[in-house]
């Protein structure tokens, strides 16, 4: 397993600005899809709208506890998580509800962020599947993640 299959989504654009900017762009797409279609998962898609954006506040969670163990241990092993196992459970979740939670976790991870030390950026971590990464590593996965899923969306509205 690569380290990040994420950062193809990412390019040369700067992670934390990508990740400052997903809310606003969530929100803008998700307006653009009546409420009917965000629980209708077209035949070429994986997943519906409702399903991406319950993945992505599911992920921030996931997300916001790896960057605080990476910050707070030494060389910590992050949890990885099976996704669709996770989504198997998306079922009862209504989109605005993950919206919110969505919000909520980015707000407080990029209060974070907002903290770093230039050494905080190095800190290492290993994921049990991909290696050793550093907390860099972790901000560009989401960045990168972000962009792929925004782009799953923007199909969807087509």
């Amino acid at each position: 397993m690569e380290l990040n299959p994420y950062v193809k989504f990412l390019g040369d654009r700067d992670a934390v600005e990508v990740i400052g900017h997903t809310c606003a762009q969530l929100v803008k797409l998700m307006e653009k899809m009546p409420e009917a279609q965000l629980a209708l998962a077209p035949p070429t898609a994986r997943w519906s709208a409702r399903e991406i954006v319950a993945h992505l506040a599911d992920c921030e969670l996931v997300f916001a506890f790896r960057l605080r163990q990476t910050l707070a241990e030494e060389a910590p092993i992050i949890q990885p998580f099976d996704q669709d196992r996770w989504a198997a459970r998306y079922a009862p979740c209504d989109a605005a509800s993950a919206m919110r939670l969505f919000e909520s976790l980015r707000t407080w991870n990029l209060l974070l962020l907002d903290t770093l030390k230039p050494a905080d950026w190095d800190r290492p971590t290993t994921h049990p599947e991909r290696g050793a990464m550093t907390f860099r590593t972790i901000v560009e996965t989401i960045a990168g993640h972000d962009l792929n899923h925004l782009g799953q969306l923007e199909r969807l509205i087509g």
